[in-house]
């Protein structure tokens, strides 16, 4: 079994999600506090969630299809917000 992480988030709008990742490795893309735009947030949490299920495939020989759900669910979230500066998303929590 691997460590599961979640990761807490705010968007732009205020509302806040749970995201899901099959390993830590979360950890070393964010850090609590930290503030992105939508862009650098999907980018970053697309990178990832992809080398999260990498880990599940080295350890179990698949890949982690809840990281890569989860991917999709937050670029999806993500186009209801523009691209400007003050659209940020914010790094709340991490477990």
């Amino acid at each position: 079994m691997m460590p599961a992480t979640h990761f807490h988030v705010r968007w732009p709008d205020g509302s806040e999600d749970q995201c899901y990742s099959p390993s830590t490795v979360v950890k070393e893309h964010f850090q609590v506090g930290e503030r992105l735009s939508v862009a650098a947030f999907v980018e970053r949490a697309d990178i990832a969630l992809e080398a999260a299920s990498q880990r599940v495939e080295q350890k179990f020989g698949f890949f982690c299809s809840s990281a890569m759900d989860q991917s999709t669910v937050i670029k999806a979230k993500a186009q209801q917000f523009g691209n400007g500066t003050q659209d940020m998303v914010e790094i709340i929590h991490i477990d």
